[in-house]
């Protein structure tokens, strides 16, 4: 993929044309290689991209329209299909291009085992980094069957790589007891809400760069079915904006961004896309502007 090319394929809407000048970059990740349950989300950043040609370009809630931010999209890695070693390793150097070139690297996935290295070229960048976790799942297992690389170890790898109390959890809801109790003893755990007590965190963390990986199965079922590995109790859509906006209404400093396990093929209707997409669009005018 070359970076100063526009991509040739479905774009997301009003993209800018040419990578050289872009705040942001948009870059997605095909790879749903290691997931536990249900295949597919290695679609979802094209879908997501689908149906933002719905979206209007301009946002009621933070007044402010996509014309404001220059962001480009550079479409999918090209990932070797079955090797999430050697993907894991594509995505680093993507993203360190991006990090090297003074862009706001923003991902589309893909299983959550590509924010893993996406994190740790943003570490390299801002070594006074705190994580952002938003998820159902709590993705601290050492391993998976035996397998270290799978979407059930993301989050361990980073509390590895930068210590738990730099790492914050918010809308976990499942995972093994070992994998909570090693969440309330070690990290910033806030299991099954995220909204209120994200208002509380973000006044102690505004003096440090933060990056915010989200699942989208944080959500409820009810608002986002198209995902692999569904669980009930999750938040609704309205909060999830309200997320979002919180955090760009807070002032700290987002460095990075991305929205992983979105599925379509499980969601006819496209809803959980489409609420995707939304992010995205309030991600782009409401994070990016306070780096």
């Amino acid at each position: 993929m070359k970076f100063d090319e526009a991509y040739s394929g479905n774009v997301f809407i009003a993209a800018h044309p040419h990578y050289e000048d872009a705040e942001v970059v948009i870059y997605g990740m095909p790879m749903d290689f290691t997931v536990s349950y249900r295949p597919g989300s290695r679609f979802g950043p094209k879908k997501i991209r689908e149906v933002s040609i719905g979206l209007e370009e301009y946002s009621p809630y933070l007044n402010r329209e996509l014309k404001e931010v220059k962001y480009f999209d550079a479409g999918d890695i090209p990932l070797p299909f079955g090797n999430p070693e050697r993907s894991v390793e594509m995505i680093g150097d993507y993203v360190r291009k991006i990090l090297n070139d003074g862009k706001f690297p923003l991902g589309l996935g893909g299983e959550h085992l590509v924010a893993w290295p996406i994190i740790q070229e943003v570490y390299k960048k801002y070594p006074d980094l705190v994580v952002i976790h938003m998820d159902a799942h709590t993705d601290l297992r050492t391993d998976y069957e035996g397998e270290p690389y799978s979407h059930a170890t993301p989050i361990r790898k980073v509390v590895e790589l930068m210590g738990g109390k730099n790492v914050y959890q918010f809308g976990i809801r499942s995972g093994l007891k070992e994998e909570f109790e090693f969440a309330k003893e070690y990290m910033n755990f806030y299991p099954f809400e995220v909204l209120e007590p994200l208002k509380k965190v973000l006044p102690t963390i505004k003096n440090r760069p933060a990056y915010i990986t989200i699942d989208i199965d944080v959500l409820d079922p009810a608002f986002a079915p198209g995902t692999g590995t569904l669980e009930s109790g999750g938040i609704s859509s309205k909060e999830m904006l309200a997320v979002i906006h919180e955090i760009a209404n807070s002032g700290i400093k987002v460095v990075g961004a991305d929205i992983v396990e979105v599925a379509p093929v499980y969601d006819p209707a496209d809803q959980t896309a489409i609420l995707a997409s939304k992010m995205v669009r309030e991600i782009l005018l409401g994070w990016t502007q306070n780096q």
